[in-house]
């Protein structure tokens, strides 16, 4: 007589928020699967909806709370996890009928949660998962996240409220994590976290076995680890201490991407005071002139806040000078915006709105003049490329050693049927545009 198996529940996710937050829901995700539930693309086929929240900007709240409502308006059945766990009272009181509310990376409060929620039937052929968990980006790239939290007080930020101080991770686990995601098909990997510098700084550089050598929980010595493992390592969150000099000859040598994600938020002396960071944007200058004689290509991207509490005309006008002089390869700007929590709201001298805007579009308009050029000199040039879809008319999309998923540019490729996703191809650069590149494989 056949077996027939019971129905594992089914259970439905809503990820907001950064790759931080997006590899929580792979872990919860892939603990829900291991644990024998199946998985809902939509709210109709779900038992139950885990809504992962976003607290950074409030902006980002009233995103996470209108995830919410639509789950309870369109399932009814809905579980909150994430940086808006801080908020519990809050989220229930607007949400009654809410099932449970977690914090960040509790993952095994939210499980819990969903075994009280729907509870699985007993059964020993439910329980699958693959070894290299489950994910929620494509197979042929993955985020790696080192560590959680941050020991940094800036003034405008609440992360350490919402996910607490620095907590490494062991870089043993970290490299079998990595080793196994190459395995599953990855070929790229996306190292995250809060502040990826300070990697291994609360466990004092501990070091822990891989393959027969020692290997210290530290940035640099991990990178050349993840380096060894063949896929392209991509560093993410690098506040410039002095020992990120160490990992610019790795990229020299191959063994990581010339890539750096650095947030430097400012270049003024007085608005980094105010926003509680290092101010030292002169020796920074002088440091990236350096970097790009040992790696040349090195590609650098950075965020910064535009109309912070006390910023001046003056400190803006030094920022582009600033940006003018560092030719950053991408840029990303935010207009500053309170968030509850944050030590700036309390700051004097608050930018009007209008003048926020005002700043705001200058500075983009000069670094997409910085980026146009930049990927003009790319023109005539043969780079790798990681192919992220093929379409049905022979094009293709992907992107350079020098850009990041959905953050970055991309690379539209003609004559290129023949490539499938996650290739890594060389394609000869034929045009650029203030974002992207446009070329055709060798």
């Amino acid at each position: 007589m056949a077996t027939i198996l019971p129905s594992p529940p089914k259970i439905g996710m809503v990820s907001l928020g950064c790759p931080k937050n997006l590899v929580d829901s792979e872990r919860i995700l892939t603990k829900l699967r291991s644990d024998g539930y199946a998985m809902s693309p939509d709210y109709a086929g779900a038992d139950v909806v885990l809504v992962n929240t976003c607290g950074f900007l409030d902006s980002a709240k009233e995103e996470s709370l209108e995830a919410i409502g639509e789950a309870i308006a369109e399932n009814g059945r809905v579980i909150v996890t994430g940086c808006m766990g801080k908020e519990a009272e809050m989220i229930r009181a607007k949400f009654p009928g809410i099932l449970a509310v977690t914090g960040a990376h509790q993952y095994e409060e939210v499980v819990g949660a969903v075994h009280d929620a729907a509870p699985m039937p007993p059964s020993a052929f439910l329980n699958l998962v693959p070894d290299s968990g489950l994910k929620l980006t494509p197979r042929h790239y993955s985020y790696l996240k080192i560590s959680e939290g941050c020991n940094h007080r800036c003034s405008f930020c609440i992360i350490p409220s919402l996910r607490g101080d620095l907590v490494s991770r062991r870089p043993d686990a970290i490299l079998r994590e990595a080793e196994k995601l190459i395995e599953a098909g990855t070929r790229e990997l996306l190292v995250i976290s809060q502040d990826t510098s300070a990697y291994g700084v609360d466990i004092r550089h501990q070091p822990r076995m891989w393959h027969g050598e020692e290997v210290r929980a530290h940035m640099t010595d991990l990178s050349r680890e993840l380096g060894k493992l063949g896929a392209w390592v991509r560093l993410h969150y690098v506040y410039p201490y002095p020992h990120v000099d160490q990992v610019i000859p790795l990229m020299a040598e191959g063994l990581i991407l010339p890539y750096l994600d650095i947030p430097f938020q400012h270049a003024s002396r007085n608005v980094l005071k105010l926003m509680k960071r290092p101010a030292n944007e002169t020796k920074v200058l002088e440091r990236i002139k350096h970097w790009r004689t040992i790696a040349p290509d090195i590609a650098i991207r950075s965020t910064f806040v535009i109309g912070f509490p006390g910023e001046t005309e003056d400190d803006f006008a030094y920022l582009m000078d600033w940006l003018e002089e560092a030719q950053l390869d991408r840029v990303g700007a935010f207009r500053f915006e309170p968030v509850e929590g944050a030590v700036a709201n309390d700051l004097p001298n608050h930018v009007p709105e209008e003048i926020k805007e005002e700043r705001y579009a200058r500075l983009m308009e000069l670094t997409a003049r910085i980026s146009a050029d930049k990927l003009q000199a790319k023109v005539g040039r043969t780079l790798d490329v990681i192919i992220d879809a093929v379409d049905e008319d022979g094009g293709a999309t992907g992107r350079s050693k020098a850009d990041a998923p959905e953050i970055d540019g991309e690379v539209f490729l003609r004559d290129a049927g023949h490539l499938a996703v996650g290739d890594i191809t060389r394609v000869t650069i034929e045009d650029a545009d203030e974002h992207d590149l446009y070329g055709v494989p060798v």
